[in-house]
């Protein structure tokens, strides 16, 4: 296949800004998408076509996480025997000519070029070298292969090179790539990702265009939640230290989230909230555990930035709620901070709150930090209109 676009330096050249994906209609709302996908995690792409109301047939899905199962099936239609635990055991081929898409994730070791063939024996050992395996057996109409931006540089471009020759030259597709970040889609969250999409047809393929970004974090946010996400003393030093600010380690009361990462939250990384006292609030420091003088803090950056949005119009032992004040009723000198929930992690990666959870707050935090941004699957599923992809049901 001819490459499309090689410039690994300069992607926004791919990027189509005369056409607004978001007035596109669909060719064939009617059709059915007969979907696969490997490295599931919690389905960033079945809430996606979810979200646009289109029909979509899960053929096969799989995850080596319990958890991310577990979750998995409380959320899509799926059966034992279409879901595969470990991908190198998955054998695709009983599925060739009946997958229209198929999505992955594929977490992407450094892998050597010894050889210096530049192709799929480059890949050995490696979880991409399965994702590739599954395209050439199922042959998709399309494929959609999410990583970290920086598969691009590694290894001075030449990982991304072998990858892009696997897919074409290997899996024999018409591949395109690009760069898009979350904050550019409708969420608020600064999350660069690689897309990569393969088309077995030769196509002319150009990204959804950025559009203007309407929403903060604190639309998204829950107004009311548990009292025990409210950080004690420990988790407080942490994530008002000015090195962490300074690094991005973590984040207060900021309109655009900082990347999720699985990790952040149950270690004191990435965003947190701080609720400013009211003035009608008798409490003391002395009395609530949570409840602290923001000038015991190295820096007061976390109250500049709109406190009245974020003040606890109530606090009692079983829930807390948030509620915009008058920076007339707020004492910003005191107040509480408190880690995101588990259904504003979801949110901000773009899963409604009609997606169940059922695993801990720990794993569910892995699950939101490891997924892809269902607004950006979205825009891509738009503007290639994945429709025209399917079949009559």
């Amino acid at each position: 296949m001819v490459n499309k676009y090689s410039d690994i330096q300069n992607t926004k050249a791919n990027i189509d800004v005369a056409n607004d994906w978001r007035t596109m209609k669909f060719s064939h709302p009617e059709r059915t998408i007969r979907l696969g996908t490997s490295f599931s995690g919690i389905g960033a792409i079945e809430q996606s076509f979810c979200r646009l109301g289109l029909n979509c047939q899960i053929k096969f899905a799989g995850d080596i996480d319990a958890n991310c199962k577990e979750a998995y099936f409380a959320n899509y239609p799926i059966t034992e025997d279409r879901w595969h635990t470990d991908v190198h055991d998955f054998d695709a081929k009983k599925y060739k000519g009946e997958i229209d898409l198929f999505v992955g994730g594929a977490p992407c070791q450094a892998f050597s070029l010894r050889g210096k063939h530049g192709g799929f024996e480059d890949t050995r050992g490696t979880l991409f070298r399965e994702f590739a395996r599954i395209v050439k057996e199922c042959q998709p109409k399309v494929f959609i292969f999410e990583n970290v931006k920086g598969m691009l540089s590694h290894d001075k471009g030449r990982t991304w090179q072998v990858i892009k020759n696997t897919f074409e030259e290997y899996c024999g597709y018409d591949v395109y790539f690009q760069v898009l970040n979350g904050k550019d889609y409708g969420i608020p969250q600064s999350r660069e990702r690689l897309y990569c999409i393969g088309f077995r047809e030769e196509t002319d393929f150009k990204y959804p265009a950025p559009i203007a970004l309407k929403k903060s974090v604190y639309d998204f946010l829950q107004k009311s939640f548990d009292p025990k996400y409210l950080l004690k003393q420990k988790g407080v030093n942490f994530i008002t230290r000015s090195v962490n600010h300074q690094k991005s380690y973590t984040q207060v009361n900021g309109d655009i989230m900082l990347c999720q990462k699985r990790n952040q939250q149950f270690n004191w990384h990435g965003d947190f909230v701080f609720h400013p006292k009211l003035k009608s609030d008798t409490l003391t420091p002395e009395q609530d555990e949570h409840l602290y003088r923001v000038a015991d803090y190295e820096e007061n950056y976390y109250i500049m930035h709109r406190p009245e949005l974020y003040a606890l119009k109530s606090l009692t032992k079983n829930e807390a709620c948030m509620e915009k004040m008058s920076l007339s009723d707020i004492d910003v000198n005191y107040g509480r901070f408190r880690k995101f929930t588990p259904r504003e992690c979801l949110r901000m990666m773009g899963f409604d709150d009609s997606f169940k959870i059922v695993v801990s707050d720990t794993e569910t935090y892995k699950q939101a930090g490891n997924s892809i941004i269902v607004d950006v699957l979205m825009a891509i599923l738009k503007k290639m209109d994945i429709t025209k992809y399917g079949v009559m049901s």
